[in-house]
Formats: structure tokens, sequence, C-alpha cells
């Protein structure tokens, strides 16, 4: 797992010093449609206050995370859309997988400058599997971060993001049989992507 945070760590380094000198010729323009796809690690803290869950997910857990965000513009410094993020972690023949699907408002405060932030609220989900017995439950969620379009084509930009999920109190259930009660969460995490303009 070490090794593969490594490997990360330096392909995004590269990818943004190469992107970061073929900014500086492109414009920040945006209009209509847009579309992100990103990947990156992220880490978990999930909890119910005793109700067995803890013995899976003994504190904060680190995953792999990836988004899909596709909207419309409202102007040079307003987008919003729908924005799906999952994070998952495979360890000791259990998967946890926590994630958010959110309306968002990204907001550039200086619309030639490719720095923004967002903001959303929408459902979570948290899905537990073990044994090929999946437990799973839903509720509130909520999202936010913050990240800079690298331009590096005309609608085309390198996106590092950090974000930020806040997965509500929910009740995971296998059959109709509540397994874990009150399990909520959060989860901080850092993703490179490619949005297109």
């Amino acid at each position: 797992m070490r090794q593969w945070i490594r490997v990360c760590i330096v392909v995004i380094a590269v990818a943004l010093s190469v992107a970061m000198g073929l900014s500086a010729q492109r414009p920040q323009t945006r209009e209509g449609f847009w579309i992100a796809f990103g990947v990156g690690y992220g880490s978990a803290d999930l909890s119910c206050g005793g109700c067995g869950l803890d013995t899976i997910a003994a504190g904060r857990e680190g995953g792999g995370v990836a988004h899909v965000r596709l909207g419309g513009t409202l102007s040079p410094k307003v987008l919003l859309g729908g924005d799906v993020t999952g994070w998952t972690e495979d360890r000791n023949g259990v998967t946890l997988t926590a994630g958010n699907v959110s309306m968002v408002v990204i907001y550039y405060p200086m619309a030639e400058r490719g720095l923004f932030v967002k903001g959303g609220a929408g459902f979570s989900s948290i899905i537990v599997e073990q044994g090929g017995q999946q437990t799973d439950g839903a509720s509130f969620g909520l999202s936010g971060g913050v990240g800079y379009d690298v331009r590096v084509g005309r609608n085309i930009s390198i996106t590092p993001l950090f974000d930020f999920l806040y997965v509500g109190s929910q009740d995971l259930q296998y059959q109709n049989r509540t397994e874990y009660p009150g399990v909520n969460g959060n989860v901080f995490s850092f993703s490179v992507g490619v949005t297109f303009h």
C-alpha cells in the first residue's frame, strides 16, 4: 500500500509540473456544459459508538477515491452541477465503501484564475461487504472542497482537488435487519482529474 502511495505522488508531481508549464499559455474560460473525472487517495473515519463496526473499521482508514462531476455554467465564476464521489478500502476480506451524490456549486473567486471552492448537499451511503454479505444504508450527505484548474488545452484542464465528505448517520441493514445502527463518518481526500469545459 505504501509503495502505491509513493507511485501516485510521483505521477501527480510529474503531471502537475508539466501542466503548470503548459497552463501559462492557456486562458481560463468557462461556458456551457462541463464534466470532470478524477482519482486519488482518501482517509475515512466511519464509526457508530460501539455498534460492532469498530472491530472492522478501527479508526481512520486509507483507500482509493474517485469522482465524477458534471453540469452547466451559470457565469464565468459560478458552475452548477452534480457530484458523485466514492471512497473504498479492502482489508482482511472486508470491503468498506462510502460515498456521496450531491448537487454542488463551484465558485471561482477570480474568473481569470483556476482556483475554485465547491460545496454541496445530497445523499450519502455506506456499504460493508464481508463473506458475500452486503450491509448498507443511506442518509443525507455534505461535500466541500478546494481545487485548481490547470489549463492544458482550450477546453481541458488538469484539476488537483482537496475534498471533504460528511456521511450522515444511517442504520446499515442486511435483508431488512439492522446490523450496524447509527453509522456516520467523514472522508478527506486528494485527487487529480481531468476537466472538460
